[in-house]
């Protein structure tokens, strides 16, 4: 199969039925579907998402393995700076008959199954091993310093910001002594 035979994430297995070791390669770029995605970052919807695999004719089914490789884009969790690289994914799945056991035992429900007109979805793998392997809190860099946690002010632009913090328990004593230190009487006229 060729980059031109673009069909999508939808892949025919019509060809390798029944014909254990026969092997295809397949070098296809289509379209990121939508929600390739976490919470800050995930795949460019519409990118290019580049498929460089082998489907292998086993006794069970398919085997596919090979690698999805596409960009990532999204917001680093510390300054909310916009993030951007490409990533890649080792894939190795198989794909049985529908009906048929695998090493005696019947179809798992989480099993990938071949479809009745003889294809394979690619989009639930891809989008089962591409989205785990994004990270839970994306940073810009390691260092990040991130934002002020008191007023959300960039870290990175002033490392030495800072507010002072009083303990809420010894506010009330801050506040008297505040008044203490302040020359105005009770009735606001200065002495």
């Amino acid at each position: 199969m060729s980059a031109e035979q673009d069909a999508g994430l939808s892949v025919d297995v019509r060809e390798l039925g029944g014909k254990p070791g026969t092997q295809e390669h397949l070098d296809r770029t289509v379209a990121t579907p939508a929600d390739f995605s976490a919470v800050l970052v995930g795949f460019r919807e519409g990118g290019a998402l580049h498929l460089d695999l082998r489907l292998e004719s086993v006794h069970e089914g398919v085997l596919l393995t090979g690698t999805a490789s596409a960009e990532v884009s999204g917001q680093c969790s510390r300054c909310l700076d916009a993030i951007g690289y490409s990533a890649a994914v080792d894939l190795m799945q198989l794909f049985t008959h529908p009906g048929r056991e695998v090493d005696g035992e019947a179809e798992d429900e989480d099993e990938r199954l071949i479809g009745e007109d003889l294809t394979i979805d690619l989009e639930p793998v891809l989008r089962d091993l591409m989205v785990s392997t994004l990270p839970f809190q994306p940073v810009c860099r390691e260092d990040c310093p991130g934002l002020c946690s008191q007023c959300g002010f960039r870290m990175e632009d002033d490392p030495e910001h800072a507010h002072e913090q009083i303990d809420p328990r010894w506010a009330a004593l801050a506040d008297l002594a505040d008044g203490l230190n302040d020359p105005e009487d009770a009735s606001g006229e200065r002495s």
